[in-house]
């Protein structure tokens, strides 16, 4: 003979299930945890003892922030495997949550190590002559502008190997000033090549033009890049003159190069009136 469930008032219910009074009411406004009872006269809410287990799943879920939509489509579901795959997936978007959080903190601890030693990284002065170069250029924004880049860069890379083309150095990427004051604009990005690039899909033969530049070098993930640019946006206003033009980027260590993030190097180059010789670094 089974075990016959017993009613809870909301309550109780409350307390049982470690869900506020108000939180109860919301999901049964919304359907995600419907009482089983209702009493036609007084409007009261009962609960089955048998709903506490649905009710401590989605407490759990929701700790784990996962939306109340996504906890309906697994607690709906009856098939277990794609229950499991809800509940994996929303892990998964967890554990990148977690990496990027672990990044801004390694980042922010760097940064308080900087203010308080002092310490400045080091500006070149160049001066970067023109070069032909495999382009693609489109409009993107910047959310999406890792992914592109690293589609981009695949494109570019497979068609000069394809057609038997040698690159001349590290790619690169020129973004013009709406891709950081509006978060979308136009991006090119190079791979300097010795003979003309070929002309498939996205990829164009370009020149990319010479000019006077302060160059800083980031180490390692892109992912906190704004550091150094903010770095390198202080010394040009302390100690060059800028010049209307895009910043460019030199990708002179990247994933193409190594699997280890924190071999990676940056090159970011502001445009500048250059009146030092070419290579020299700059003052602090």
């Amino acid at each position: 003979m089974g075990v016959m469930s017993a009613f809870l008032s909301i309550g109780d219910f409350a307390r049982a299930s470690h869900l506020t009074v108000k939180t109860l009411r919301h999901y049964h406004r919304i359907e995600l945890l419907v009482p089983a009872e209702i009493d036609p006269q007084s409007a009261y809410r009962r609960y089955s003892t048998d709903q506490l287990p649905i009710a401590r799943v989605i407490r759990r879920l929701r700790d784990l922030g996962m939306p109340l939509a996504d906890i309906r489509s697994v607690l709906t579901t009856s098939d277990p495997d794609s229950r499991r795959e809800r509940i994996a997936a929303h892990r998964a978007r967890l554990e990148i949550d977690l990496d990027r959080t672990r990044r801004a903190l390694v980042a922010l601890d760097d940064l308080l190590d900087a203010r308080e030693s002092g310490k400045a990284a080091r500006v070149i002065l160049r001066r970067i002559p023109a070069v032909p170069a495999a382009t693609i250029t489109e409009v993107v924004d910047a959310a999406d502008g890792i992914d592109w880049l690293q589609g981009a860069l695949g494109e570019l890379y497979g068609t000069l190997a394809a057609r038997g083309v040698e690159p001349l150095g590290p790619a690169g990427g020129i973004y013009l000033d709406e891709v950081f004051t509006r978060h979308r604009g136009e991006m090119t990005i190079f791979v300097p090549c010795a003979a003309r690039a070929p002309e498939v899909g996205r990829v164009r033969a370009g020149m990319v033009p010479a000019g006077d530049f302060a160059v800083i070098t980031h180490p390692g993930d892109p992912a906190d890049v704004d550091r150094s640019y903010a770095a390198l946006a202080t010394h040009v206003a302390r100690h060059a003159l800028a010049v209307e033009g895009p910043i460019r980027e030199y990708y002179a260590v990247s994933r193409r190069d190594t699997d280890d993030p924190t071999r990676w190097r940056t090159e970011i180059a502001w445009p500048i009136f250059l009146t030092a010789p070419s290579g020299a670094a700059s003052r602090q």
